[in-house]
């Protein structure tokens, strides 16, 4: 797909982060585009932003899904459908995420859960929802986002992280097994796995909102209770912290993700684009991905042992801590 120009796209967790830019870029290309998020307030500015720079004519709607829901993602087909007048698109960009669930030894079940239904079934029931309106196109390309998390299971020594790395392992082999699928039974519509590294987003504090429900990252009795109990599974004395400074922490830890990325989301939403033009199915973001990704295939049995990490954080410039 070589130009966007009067082509319709699809975009899920369009209201910040790389989801926000993709639908900007596409607008600023000629594209016609359709959001979904759970926020409708991030959409709105997502619109606002992307209409100031878009080409004449281009359509942008926001729809209110939860990816995880697959009669709502039905809902959401059938309303791009209707407002964009149309039985066909061109892209789809299964892009919505969020983190957390990190442990299924010691977490909350439907933390880990809803994270894992979020990142995986969201790209499933994206696919399913779509896929007969990609068909129908003279040519149309799906676009999975995974992680470098879909190929390394960790974040680091001592820090769970299984629901999001089992999901995103989840969203690669499918889009990989899809890949060959298409050939075979629709041969014009491609397929892309997306795995970014570090990439300036804000998963941290949407993800916090999405599974509590809370629009602010206020703590509850059971928020503190976990965060001091992932905090001494890291080795760190809990004792002396108060509700109001753990809160503090999860603040500037969501602020430094966001601040401190290598990559940041309008950088990635443009290799995003640039690779589907390309027509690569394995779209790398981030020189740090390009890293991991090599580190891994190279010494894959020392993959999570604590001196891969460190020796890993040096060379791709991550910040301890963030």
């Amino acid at each position: 797909m070589e130009s966007f120009e009067g082509k319709i796209a699809v975009v899920t967790g369009g209201g910040t982060g790389m989801g926000r830019e993709l639908v900007k870029q596409l607008a600023a290309a000629g594209c016609d585009v359709a959001m979904c998020d759970v926020i409708e307030a991030n959409m709105a500015e997502t619109r606002r932003q992307a209409e100031a720079g878009a080409r004449q004519g281009v359509r942008i709607t926001t729809h209110v899904a939860d990816v995880s829901d697959e009669a709502q993602m039905l809902r959401f087909a059938g309303e791009v459908a209707a407002q964009h007048d149309t039985d066909k698109i061109n892209l789809l960009f299964n892009n919505a995420g969020i983190g957390g669930g990190g442990s299924i030894v010691s977490g909350d079940r439907g933390e880990w859960e809803k994270t894992f239904n979020v990142c995986w079934s969201g790209v499933y029931y994206g696919v399913r929802s779509f896929l007969p309106m990609l068909v129908a196109a003279e040519e149309g390309h799906i676009v999975n986002t995974s992680s470098v998390n879909g190929f390394w299971a960790s974040i680091g020594p001592g820090v769970p992280h299984t629901a999001y790395s089992a999901a995103k392992f989840a969203v690669k082999g499918f889009t990989e097994a899809l890949i060959a699928d298409l050939r075979v039974n629709a041969p014009h519509v491609k397929a892309s796995v997306v795995m970014p590294g570090h990439i300036g987003t804000e998963i941290v504090a949407n993800s916090r909102k999405i599974l509590t429900g809370r629009e602010t990252l206020e703590l509850s009795e059971a928020d503190v209770a976990q965060t001091k109990a992932r905090l001494s599974a890291m080795g760190v004395d809990t004792s002396q912290l108060t509700v109001e400074t753990l809160g503090q922490m999860i603040e500037e830890r969501a602020r430094r993700f966001h601040d401190d990325a290598p990559t940041s989301a309008e950088q990635a939403a443009d290799i995003i684009l640039t690779g589907v033009k390309e027509g690569r199915w394995r779209i790398l973001v981030g020189d740090d991905a390009h890293m991991l990704d090599e580190r891994v295939r190279k010494a894959p049995e020392s993959a999570y042992e604590p001196e891969f990490f460190q020796t890993f954080v040096q060379e791709a410039g991550w910040r301890l801590g963030q």
